[in-house]
């Protein structure tokens, strides 16, 4: 699915330096607030990174770009397909070092582990490859793109059961009497509320500072990228690297829930939804 929207995209669009300034300063600010909440709570650094993946990444992969597609248009793919490349290598990588900063190695090491990482990524590679594909003006065989697009239309529904099993996982996590998961509601504010508000206000800041001016279409599909609930990859990511993962299980559900809400009245505010 992301590399059939990104083939159809124009290139220049795939690389808007603006977004790419607006959208990576505000996953920077995203990223110290939960870092410095969590510290206040007393939470361990593995902890307090992997709340702010949370709460810096939102699902824009498989419910972002097919559900912005269909608000507004086919050129909205361009900027959530650039917010998923800012995540991918800057953000997860950035956390997940933070997250791994105490073992041997430290810091820089872990860094360039999950940036080694990120080539086997397909997210990652998909990006690539249909921005090749965009650059170059290729198209695909067309009994090969239709495959390819019905690949990407299975996409949301296999996005959907993935949300679903984090979500039953969290559920078997508080049946178990003896586990108490860590405060989790100021990262769920940070993620549908903060974040696209910072993103609104970054744009501004951006734009009088440096002149980096988004187009109003452009900001629009930012803002909403942001307000989308968190990426329910980060329960797997969790899982794996030994963080609580009953605690990034409820926030993944909490803003899955709540975006309903949050999402569609941001996006009725901004005239998309008229």
């Amino acid at each position: 699915m992301i590399f059939d929207f990104a083939a159809k995209a124009p290139f220049h669009q795939l690389l808007d330096p603006a977004l790419l300034v607006v959208y990576g300063l505000s996953a920077v600010v995203i990223v110290l607030l939960a870092l410095f909440m969590a510290r206040l709570r007393g939470l361990t650094v593995k902890d307090g990174a992997f709340g702010a993946i949370t709460a810096a990444f939102p699902n824009s992969g498989f419910i972002g770009v097919p559900l912005l597609v269909s608000l507004l248009g086919q050129a909205a793919a361009s900027p959530v397909i650039l917010t998923i490349a800012i995540d991918v290598i800057f953000t997860s990588s950035l956390c997940l070092a933070i997250a791994e900063s105490g073992r041997r190695g430290g810091f820089l090491s872990t860094l360039v582990t999950s940036l080694k990482a990120i080539t086997r990524n397909p997210m990652f590679l998909s990006i690539l490859l249909g921005g090749l594909f965009s650059a170059l003006e290729w198209g695909l065989y067309s009994p090969i793109e239709a495959i390819v697009r019905l690949l990407g239309s299975a996409a949301s529904p296999v996005a959907l059961f993935t949300i679903g099993a984090v979500l039953w996982r969290a559920e078997l996590l508080t049946r178990n009497q003896d586990y108490r998961p860590s405060p989790y509601m100021d990262v769920v504010v940070l993620k549908l509320f903060v974040h696209p508000l910072l993103a609104m206000g970054m744009a501004v800041a951006v734009a009088k500072l440096w002149g980096l001016e988004l187009s109003p279409f452009a900001l629009s599909a930012l803002i909403l990228t942001a307000a989308l609930p968190s990426a329910s990859n980060v329960s797997l990511l969790a899982e794996r690297f030994g963080a609580d993962n009953g605690r990034i299980a409820k926030i993944i559900l909490i803003t899955t829930a709540a975006s309903f809400l949050s999402f569609s009245g941001l996006a009725g505010w901004l005239g998309v939804m008229d």
